[in-house]
């Protein structure tokens, strides 16, 4: 049972959930009856007041949770401490302001929403630091180059930076087909929804955020392409629809994969989305900065196994 009551602080990810699916998947183990028995009597609150179990979550958003008794053993610092271990061979940068880190596939960068403990949790368990804080983010099967600051001084510089869009952040991915070479920019805008079952998703639509993307192709086969992205804006999941909007999704996707990709990537054997934040450059500390992480050697071995079949 949890010792006191807690308080959340509803991040971007988890915005536009329903409060009541956001329970369900922070509390495992805790019966729904028990979840819903809590939002009837205005055990759960946000931001100070009752909560409907309809009501949806907004980033920013504080919500109060009571004590509760779980059918799952509490978490240990165990867990953390062997995720800093292992995070703590794949620091590329860090002076008294900025880190640099290369996060690993499937490692969400923060907790929430079903993941107990992300990126950020275990470095925060891990180090003496007094102030860590995530400049930006990477989707949780994304890997590569991601900064956390250090300080407020930091986290302000580079978020002014970000804004200014002075941090040139270079990616590479693995897509089904060939990719049209003509094709190096790609100017589409986008909208994020959340579907019925709260899971985040983001769909071209006219009515959506400005977002462009330089695409080149590195190398090709019959049936894939092996391409370089840069972001001109930070918009979610936007290498990911760009891809598949251009008719060529991320191998490995499963958010935005077709019949054609699914294919491909069982072909490739991959067991994760293939979308590797190499670079990263930017002035930092008077001086120009890049950061470059090394390239998962899942993409090599999927792409020999692409590169000698005709028949995809």
């Amino acid at each position: 049972m949890s010792a006191s009551v807690s308080h959340v602080e509803i991040s971007g990810d988890d915005a536009g959930q329903r409060i009541d699916n956001f329970l369900l998947r922070r509390l495992k183990g805790v019966p729904k009856v028990r979840i819903y028995r809590m939002l009837r009597r205005g055990e759960v609150r946000i931001n100070g007041g009752r909560a409907d179990p309809s009501q949806r979550l907004a980033a920013g958003d504080s919500v109060r949770i009571p004590p509760v008794r779980t059918a799952l053993p509490s978490t240990t610092p165990a867990p953390g401490q062997a995720l800093m271990a292992q995070l703590d061979g794949r620091i590329l940068f860090e002076d008294q302001g900025l880190l640099v880190i290369d996060k690993p596939s499937g490692l969400a960068v923060h907790g929430g929403s079903g993941v107990r403990l992300g990126l950020i949790e275990a470095l925060r368990m891990g180090r003496s630091d007094r102030f860590l804080e995530l400049a930006h983010r990477l989707d949780r099967d994304t890997s590569g180059c991601l900064m956390v600051a250090k300080s407020r001084a930091a986290l302000a510089e580079l978020h002014r930076l970000l804004r200014m869009q002075r941090v040139r952040k270079s990616y590479q991915l693995l897509v089904c087909g060939r990719w049209p070479r003509r094709l190096t920019v790609v100017e589409r805008p986008l909208h994020r929804f959340v579907t019925a079952a709260g899971e985040r998703r983001v769909r071209v639509d006219a009515q959506g955020k400005p977002a462009r993307t330089t695409f080149n192709v590195l190398r090709e086969c019959a049936s894939a392409s092996w391409l370089s992205a840069r972001l001109h804006s930070g918009r979610t999941h936007q290498i990911r629809v760009h891809a598949a909007s251009s008719g060529h999704p991320v191998l490995g996707e499963d958010k935005y994969e077709t019949a054609a990709s699914e294919q491909c990537s069982k072909a490739a054997k991959v067991n994760r989305l293939c979308l590797h934040a190499a670079r990263l450059g930017l002035e930092w500390d008077g001086a120009q900065r890049r950061f470059e992480a090394p390239m998962p050697p899942l993409f090599d071995d999927a792409w020999s196994r692409l590169a000698g079949r005709a028949d995809l």
